[in-house]
C-alpha cells in the first residue's frame, strides 16, 4: 500500500463544487461547507453515473452489475461511487482496466488515508479523484458516515446504477431520495443506452427550439 501524503488532500469549497459540479439545490441539504479532496477536481466537470449496490446481492444482480459495469467502462463514463459493498469492490476492479474516471467517496475522513496499489495507477494517471465530506474524523467507517456519503454521491449524480436494491435498507433509501431529484436509474446496460438516447433526443430537441 502506498501511503497519501496529508499535503496532497485540498478542500474543496462549497461554492466551487457547486461552480465545477451544478446541483448546488441538492447539495445544500447535505450539510456542508466543502470537501476534501484528493485528485484532479476537474473530474466533477463530466457527466457522473452513480453506482449503489445492496450488500446482499443476487447471482442475476451481481452478473448483471459486471456487464453494466463493463459497458460503463468501455464507454468511458465517470463513475462516482462509495465503492463500499462486496459487489461495488467488484466493480471498482472492472473499471480500474479502462481509461475512464473514477471518483471514489469514502465513508471517513481522508487524511493519511492509503491509496490501494491497484488504484495508484489510474490515481497517478490523474484518473481517480477521492472526495470526503469529513475532515479529520470519523476515521473508521460508521452507519452515520456511510448514510452521509451516500447522500454525497447521490446529489452529485446525473444518472444513477443500481443493479439491486434491498428492501428497507439503506439502497432502498438511496433510491427514493433519487427519484425525488428525479435523477433517472438503470438497472441495465440496457436501460443506460437507452437514457442516452432519450438525452441525445432532448439535446436535438432543445436546438430545435432555439432555431424557431
Amino acid at each position: 500500500m502506498a501511503a497519501m501524503r496529508s499535503s496532497a488532500v485540498a478542500f474543496l469549497p462549497l461554492s466551487e463544487l457547486i461552480t465545477l459540479a451544478g446541483f448546488g439545490s441538492r447539495l445544500a441539504p447535505c450539510d456542508l461547507s466543502g470537501l476534501a479532496a484528493v485528485g484532479s477536481h476537474q473530474l466533477l466537470q463530466s457527466e457522473r453515473t452513480a453506482l449503489f449496490c445492496s450488500a446482499q446481492t443476487s447471482g442475476d444482480s451481481i452478473l448483471r452489475a459486471h456487464d453494466t459495469v463493463r459497458y460503463l467502462r468501455d464507454t468511458e463514463r465517470t463513475v462516482i461511487s462509495g465503492f463500499h459493498s462486496p459487489i461495488e469492490k467488484e466493480c471498482l476492479k472492472i473499471l480500474l482496466r479502462g481509461k475512464q474516471p473514477i471518483i471514489i467517496c469514502p465513508a471517513r475522513a481522508i487524511e493519511n488515508m492509503r491509496i490501494a496499489k491497484e488504484c495508484r495507477p489510474a490515481f497517478d494517471a490523474g484518473r481517480i479523484l477521492y472526495l470526503s465530506p469529513f475532515t479529520e474524523k470519523p476515521r473508521r467507517v460508521t452507519r452515520e458516515s456511510a448514510k452521509r456519503r451516500n447522500d454525497l454521491v447521490a446529489a452529485l449524480a446525473d444518472a444513477a446504477f443500481i443493479p439491486h436494491i434491498a428492501p428497507n435498507g439503506e439502497t432502498e433509501r438511496i433510491a427514493g431520495l433519487l427519484k425525488k431529484w428525479h435523477v433517472p436509474i438503470a438497472r441495465t446496460a440496457v436501460d443506460l443506452r437507452a437514457m442516452e438516447q432519450q438525452r441525445l433526443r432532448d439535446l436535438v430537441q432543445e436546438g430545435d427550439g432555439l432555431h424557431l
